[in-house]
């Protein structure tokens, strides 16, 4: 074990660590603990420690760098899993990495008086929230609006503002939406009646400016938000010629079977469109490449999508068959909930249930999360 006091100059050190995990333990006060915790070590003096006076620690080896700041820290090192310990009246946190995502500290989840194995086996917890867009101007118009971008109406808005009071008690660490405004002001609506008061930031990495144009340099700030990432591949399934057009008058102009077949098959695309097995391609490969590893990093995810897209994604997680999946409907602004637990989705909510008490059946996790609410806000 190495123990560095912090606001020291750069340290070049030797230290053994693992091929596959490095834990770092952070003291409040900026100390800084790394010890061994795999079985198979190697021994490394490529290793650079550099503890800054006001921003925090610096740790580089190889191509990997992690910046620690006395308060919180963010790590850039791995799928991380999170925790708490605590030694007499000193208190730090943990975290594990192996591979390359972004955590950050979030003190609202974290408690001190558990053990190591409970820390770790809650982390292994996250809660994932699917919200349907509120009502949107083509909806109440009665048109097919597919990948068309129209905004929602009064009452969508107050559906996603309803939305927002039913997740209120949940933690959202990150929000995804599609690349269409109706799914982004249902999620940035439904956050200003989150009891957590964080602020949620579109991320923009459609270039380089972009980036710089957008870049945060408050830690303190960072800590007080919640990234969003619009998606494309979230979008409405794309319903070619549909588009635009009165689903009745079309239905009166090719027939009811037939605008049923292109509405509620699994397979069969309208013209030039999408059929709901083409959206779910691309919904549940995103889902998997990018959605999945933050969950299992322990973040708790909402994502704010369209009806096909979320039908998508469900028939995933709940394993539904092709025919399954088309007798499935979604209620706009209706929040669905369920816990990732051990590599495994369980369902805690309906789509339909009218109260917060009948969508979520809490967990203890979620339990200790709401009673923290009280305590930080009373």
């Amino acid at each position: 074990m190495i123990n560095f006091p912090a606001a020291k100059k750069l340290v070049l050190f030797s230290f053994f660590f693992s091929l596959k995990e490095i834990t770092f333990l952070v003291f409040t006060d900026g100390v800084v603990i790394l010890e061994r915790m795999a079985n198979a070590m190697l021994h490394q003096t490529v290793g650079t420690l550099q503890l800054l006076s006001n921003s925090g620690t610096h740790w580089e080896v190889g191509n990997n760098s992690v910046r620690l700041f006395p308060k919180s820290f963010k790590l850039e090192v791995g799928i991380s899993k999170r925790g708490t310990y605590s030694s007499g009246e000193r208190k730090f946190s943990v975290i594990q990495a192996s591979a390359s995502q972004t955590s950050v500290y979030n003190p609202v989840l974290s408690t001190s008086d558990n053990g190591t194995h409970e820390s770790r086996k809650k982390s292994n917890e996250a809660a994932l929230i699917l919200v349907r867009h509120g009502e949107s101007l083509w909806n109440e118009k009665n048109l097919f609006t597919g990948c068309v971008d129209v905004p929602l109406t009064k009452k969508g808005v107050e559906e996603a503002i309803e939305a927002g009071k039913r997740i209120s008690n949940i933690p959202v660490d990150m929000i995804y939406t599609s690349a269409l405004i109706r799914a982004q002001m249902t999620a940035m609506l439904a956050m200003t009646q989150h009891r957590r008061k964080k602020v949620p930031i579109i991320m923009h990495n459609e270039s380089e400016q972009a980036k710089a144009w957008s870049q945060i340099y408050s830690e303190e700030t960072m800590k007080q938000s919640i990234p969003v990432i619009a998606a494309w591949q979230l979008n409405e399934r794309m319903y070619g010629e549909l588009q635009g057009l009165n689903k009745q008058e079309t239905a009166d102009r090719f027939g009811k079977e037939k605008v049923h077949e292109w509405r509620r098959s699994y397979d069969i695309p309208p013209p030039n469109g999408e059929s709901l097995e083409m959206c779910a391609q691309r919904a549940v490969a995103y889902f998997k490449d990018n959605i999945e590893p933050q969950l299992l990093s322990g973040k708790n995810v909402m994502i704010a999508a369209h009806g096909n897209s979320l039908r998508s994604i469900i028939m995933y997680l709940d394993k539904l068959t092709s025919q399954e999946v088309i007798s499935l409907e979604l209620s706009t602004g209706m929040p669905m909930l369920y816990i990732f637990k051990e590599g495994k989705f369980i369902r805690r909510g309906s789509p339909v249930a009218p109260t917060e008490a009948g969508v979520y059946a809490y967990t203890r996790r979620l339990a200790q999360y709401r009673q923290k609410l009280d305590e930080m806000l009373h």
